[in-house]
């Protein structure tokens, strides 16, 4: 069954599912209960703030702020660096073709996309997709924290060396960050760091190494 499954991991990354995606900042899937609960209300009303922040330049630039979107309720948070310009122009997180290869990651931990939670260190996109810099990580993180904090994941798997580095406040390579289990601090929240899904499209060989971390990420949920 585990080599089976790997081959659907495998097959997945070549061809995966499109999701229909609702365009807004915040998407929390619907619910049979119409009232929203605790956490998706306050969830909300932190996207709102982050809609009208202006605590670093990224504001003029941007066209969408790019919250998170997923479940409330969800075990597993994954945190990429930044939104990229599909993502900018949606104000969703990972709507492009990494956003496919991302859908395969996430069925090979045996979940839909809708059951976990999408969300990036930075909220806006930087010009250029050009790399975070310090400040903007400094001003934005307070938000992931927030959001850590009503979500209460099981685990956390950091996508890409900038997510990697900044969540685990390293400078290590992120082929040293992958292959075990780390603790975010400051929640002691189980992280695993993998290669970013737009790397993968850039380098397909690593997609074995990606496989390997998510058996470790299952490992974790289990």
């Amino acid at each position: 069954m585990e080599r089976a499954h790997q081959q659907q991991y495998l097959d997945g990354l070549q061809f995966v599912r499109w999701v229909r995606r609702e365009h807004g900042g915040h998407h929390i899937p619907p619910d049979s209960n119409s009232e929203l609960s605790s956490t998706e209300s306050a969830l909300r009303k932190i996207a709102t703030e982050v809609e009208h922040c202006r605590a670093c330049s990224l504001h003029r630039t941007r066209r969408h702020t790019v919250f998170g979107a997923g479940s409330a309720s969800a075990e597993c948070l994954f945190v990429g660096e930044a939104p990229g310009a599909e993502e900018d122009r949606r104000g969703l997180p990972f709507v492009g073709r990494a956003g496919q290869l991302l859908n395969a990651m996430i069925f090979a931990l045996g979940l839909e996309r809708d059951q976990t939670y999408i969300a990036n260190v930075l909220k806006c996109r930087p010009p250029d997709n050009r790399d975070p810099l310090g400040e903007e990580v400094r001003k934005c993180e307070t938000y992931l924290h927030r959001q850590i904090e009503l979500l209460e994941p099981r685990l956390i798997i950091a996508l890409g060396r900038f997510a990697a580095q900044s969540l685990l406040k390293s400078s290590l390579p992120i082929g040293k960050l992958r292959g075990q289990c780390h603790s975010y601090e400051p929640f002691g929240i189980p992280l695993v760091a993998t290669y970013h899904p737009a790397y993968l499209l850039r380098s397909p060989l690593e997609k074995r190494k990606v496989w390997s971390d998510l058996r470790l990420a299952k490992t974790v949920l289990s």
